[in-house]
């Protein structure tokens, strides 16, 4: 304890000196907020469950066909999916050795709105082997 200067009458000053207290304390409620366990907030969701079989999907190694038909309609392999379960299969054939190639045979009367959706999902899907079949549809001749 450190003792402070005689005041003017010439007496000692007998406070105590608690600068050191006030230190002491102020590590303490470091240490103690340090180790206060950190809340971790959870939600609980009961996701649902995928009642269909879990077959492998439809993937031909060497080559995969998806046709447009003018109802709307988007074909994998003959089988209908949508454009999410398309983005699936992509993804799937791109990580494949060798890559498949993907064959795009769009209906002369399907609508052009969705053919370019499917030309998006293709692209965001990173293939590279692409082309497209069918094109003497469109020819006048």
């Amino acid at each position: 304890m450190a003792m402070a200067a005689a005041t003017e009458e010439g007496e000692p000053m007998m406070d105590i000196n608690t600068t050191p207290l006030i230190d002491v304390m102020l590590v303490l409620l470091i240490m103690f907020i340090i180790t206060i366990p950190i809340q971790t907030h959870a939600v609980k969701l009961d996701l649902p469950v995928d009642q269909q079989n879990n077959e492998p999907p439809p993937i031909d190694p060497v080559k995969n066909k998806i046709v447009i038909q003018p109802n709307g309609a988007v074909l994998w392999n003959g089988e209908p999916v949508d454009l999410i379960r398309l983005r699936q299969y992509l993804d799937i054939t791109t990580t494949m050795n060798p890559v498949p190639e993907l064959h795009l045979q769009p209906d002369p009367n399907a609508r052009y709105e969705l053919v370019d959706e499917v030309l998006a999902v293709t692209k965001r899907a990173n293939v590279t082997k692409m082309g497209f079949v069918g094109n003497e549809a469109y020819s006048t001749f």
